[in-house]
C-alpha cells in the first residue's frame, strides 16, 4: 500500500512539474509540443481593424507567446497571436497586455523607425529559405502604430542593408489603456517574404517576440524561446503553415 502511494504522490510530482512550465499553446496544446502556428485562407484583403472582435479575426487560428526569451514564464504578458493569408497578403493580429508601458516620445507612424526594438514592439521573424536559415525578414510593430522592416542575413550581416530594405508591409495598432492591453496588426506582401506563391499547405519558418516596459521592468516574450539574451537564434524557429477555409 505505502509502494502505491508513494507512485501516486511521484505522478503527482511531475505532472504539476510539468504544468508548472507548460504554458497552453496553440488550441490548447502545451506549447513545448506545439511549434507549428496556422495561417487561415480569406478571398479577400479587408481594411486593418486590430479587432480581436472582428469578423475578420474572430476564430482565426492563433498561439500564445507566453516564456521570455530565456525560456522563463512570464507572467501577466501571456500574448495571442492570430494569423490569416490572402493570395498577396500574410496577416498577423497580437494581442498583448501589459503592465506599464513604454512608449517612444513624438512617434512619427508615417515613416520607417529605426531602433524601434529599444522601445514596446511586437515582432516577427519569418523566412522562407530552408537552406540558408539565417536569412530571414523582421517586422516590428509598437502600441503607437510606429514600424520597422528589416532584411537580415546574420552571417554576412549589413546594417545599411537591412535598414534600407522597404516590404511594403503596413499596421495599425491601438491600445486599451482600461483593460492594459494593445492590439496590432500587421498585413506582410507574401512576395516580400516568399518567391513561391502562397497556396494551402505551404510552410515558412516563423518566431513572435515582444519587447515590454522601460530600463529594470523590461521583459521579453518569445513564442518559441531562444535560450539567448537575443532573439536572432533561426535555429528555434517554428513553422507558419497556411490552410484552406
Amino acid at each position: 500500500m505505502k509502494k502505491v502511494i508513494g507512485m501516486l504522490l511521484l505522478s503527482s510530482v511531475i505532472c504539476f512539474a510539468q504544468d508548472k512550465k507548460s504554458p497552453i499553446g496553440m488550441a490548447g496544446t502545451p506549447m513545448e509540443e506545439s511549434r507549428v502556428a496556422l495561417s487561415r485562407f480569406s478571398a479577400v484583403d479587408p481594411p486593418l481593424s486590430a479587432d480581436p472582435d472582428g469578423s475578420f479575426w474572430k476564430g482565426a487560428p492563433g498561439v500564445i507567446a507566453a516564456y521570455s526569451a530565456l525560456g522563463e514564464i512570464v507572467p501577466g504578458h501571456r500574448t495571442e497571436i492570430r494569423s490569416r493569408w490572402t493570395s498577396k497578403n500574410l496577416y498577423f493580429l497580437f494581442v498583448c497586455p501589459y503592465e506599464r508601458l513604454y512608449l517612444r516620445p513624438n512617434p512619427s507612424p508615417d515613416r520607417e523607425t529605426n531602433h524601434l526594438w529599444e522601445w514596446d514592439v511586437a515582432e516577427v521573424f519569418i523566412g522562407s529559405d530552408y537552406k540558408n536559415t539565417h536569412h530571414y525578414k523582421e517586422f516590428e510593430v509598437s502600441p503607437q502604430a510606429e514600424w520597422l522592416d528589416l532584411d537580415i542575413d546574420s552571417d554576412h550581416r549589413l546594417p545599411e542593408r537591412d535598414a534600407l530594405w522597404n516590404s511594403g508591409f503596413v499596421v495599425k495598432a491601438r491600445i486599451d489603456a482600461k483593460h492594459k492591453i494593445w492590439y496590432a496588426e500587421m498585413v506582410i506582401p507574401v512576395a516580400a517574404v516568399d518567391s513561391r506563391p502562397a497556396e494551402p499547405g505551404r510552410e515558412m519558418r516563423i518566431n513572435f517576440y515582444r519587447a515590454q516596459g522601460p530600463g529594470p521592468e523590461r521583459v521579453s516574450i518569445a513564442w518559441q524561446p531562444t535560450h539567448s539574451s537575443t532573439y536572432h537564434v533561426p535555429e528555434v524557429f517554428g513553422t507558419l503553415r497556411l490552410v484552406g477555409k
